[in-house]
């Protein structure tokens, strides 16, 4: 069964007939000794399983010993379901990479993950815009020139061969963050100054024109393991302000025990 919460089918059902949707619903067979449970609780039911299966998640995947912050990785997972649910990402996508800005960019500050079979694919060095700051990212942009990193959500998109060999390009999905991504040519891509030589010489990592510029012996797989649709969040310090559509906990919800229970009722 795909990465679902420890959850009673006859209650994830339950909760389910509870819940808004704007989608068709799903047919199932009756459960046994459902549980009846009123909407507000049904919600709160649903909230709890949501947050079960975020610690789950992480934990399964081997983040808690990667350096990945568990609060960083809620706020992708947030917003993985809100961009689900609404068509930005195909139904079949699982995989989601991190991007922790508001760590050293001397750490490995850079994650992808295949949620469907709960592991950790990658975990590497990532470079931010020369502009942003200097070992610690400091000024986001999402204008055009401004040689700055831009923080939310992407979707990746084609490969392409440029300058720094094989490349990715990005679809930035946050309005006033980094919708001008895909015009600022900020792609993944790998990059001689992204490495632990580098670090020692000049006691940070290099830094970039905008974009997350990966380690040259790992970009190449890492870029055709997120190729084509898969979501890129990049996170920022807590000075930095943010304020997403995509973080909105509600409607991510409702997309998570949507997929539980289409899951469910197949059983």
């Amino acid at each position: 069964m795909p990465y679902l919460p420890t959850v009673s089918a006859s209650l994830l059902l339950s909760v389910l007939s509870f819940l808004p949707t704007n989608s068709t619903p799903v047919v199932a067979a009756p459960a046994p000794a459902a549980v009846v449970v009123d909407a507000p609780t049904s919600r709160a039911l649903a909230t709890a399983a949501f947050e079960q299966h975020i610690l789950q998640t992480y934990a399964q995947s081997g983040l808690v010993t990667s350096g990945m912050p568990v609060l960083v990785f809620r706020e992708a997972l947030i917003g993985f379901y809100n961009l689900r649910q609404q068509g930005k990402i195909a139904a079949n996508q699982h995989v989601l990479t991190v991007i922790d800005f508001s760590q050293s960019s001397n750490a490995q500050r850079f994650w992808v993950i295949d949620l469907e079979k709960q592991r950790l694919l990658f975990r590497t060095l990532v470079a931010h815009g020369k502009n942003t700051g200097e070992e610690f990212a400091q000024t986001f942009s999402n204008r055009e020139g401004s040689e700055m990193s831009s923080l939310g959500f992407y979707r990746t998109g084609r490969t392409y061969q440029g300058k720094h060999g094989l490349s990715l390009k990005l679809h930035g999905l946050d309005t006033e963050y980094n919708t001008n991504a895909y015009d600022r040519a900020v792609v993944v891509h790998g990059a001689n100054y992204v490495s632990e030589a580098f670090i020692r010489q000049h006691g940070r990592l290099g830094r970039s024109q905008g974009c997350p510029a990966l380690p040259e012996g790992e970009s190449s797989d890492i870029i055709r393991a997120i190729k084509n649709g898969s979501v890129v969040y990049a996170h920022g310090p807590t000075h930095v302000s943010y304020a997403s559509t995509w973080l909105n906990l509600e409607p991510a919800v409702l997309a998570f025990a949507g997929t539980a229970g289409k899951v469910v009722a197949g059983q």
